[in-house]
């Protein structure tokens, strides 16, 4: 729907040999700040194929298995993993964005900007509530907004309610993963 997929999940994606021949080179030398980089491998490959001018394409009826943590520091360090990916990897993509949709656009910019209205507005409530005991209205009514909205775009734009489900992520990112 949108024009690209900005993560084709390892596990899960497969990949033309002539074109994973091409970038092959750059995808086995990948540096972040100088250093090898061992993270987002999945992320990575797919900005590079996108940046070569070959498209990413999600298959509905595709079936594929992979392995999930069952226990949540093991979800806590994947999750951890994957946001540092998406930072990093943001920067490899910039200059791509205003040749996607501008809901790729939108979303890539968001997932990064919004972890830190994210923790602005958490610590915001925070501190309120040690210097008065109360936590401000506007800090729920933001943390909502900036999930409602997300969540139903991507609903609308895709034409799938599930996405608004999606804002359950949030209660998580505030409790578990933004400490």
């Amino acid at each position: 729907r949108f024009g690209a997929v900005m993560c084709c999940c390892g596990p899960c994606a497969m990949y033309r040999r002539s074109a994973l021949a091409l970038l092959l080179d750059q995808y086995e030398a990948q540096f972040f700040r100088g250093k090898p980089s061992d993270f987002g491998e999945d992320r990575h490959l797919t900005i590079l194929m996108l940046k070569a001018g070959f498209r990413t394409e999600y298959v509905p009826d595709a079936i594929a298995a992979t392995v999930v943590p069952h226990s949540l520091r093991p979800y806590l360090r994947q999750q951890l993993r994957w946001a540092r990916s998406t930072f990093r990897d943001t920067f490899l993509a910039w200059r791509l964005l205003p040749e996607l949709d501008g809901y790729l656009t939108l979303d890539v910019i968001g997932q990064n900007l919004g972890p830190l209205l994210l923790a602005i507005s958490s610590l915001a409530a925070l501190a309120q509530l040690l210097i008065d005991g109360s936590i401000p209205w506007w800090t729920g009514l933001t943390i909502a907004a900036m999930t409602t909205v997300r969540c139903c775009v991507a609903a609308l734009r895709a034409r799938e309610l599930r996405f608004i489900g999606f804002s359950l992520h949030t209660p998580i990112n505030i409790c578990l993963l933004l400490p």
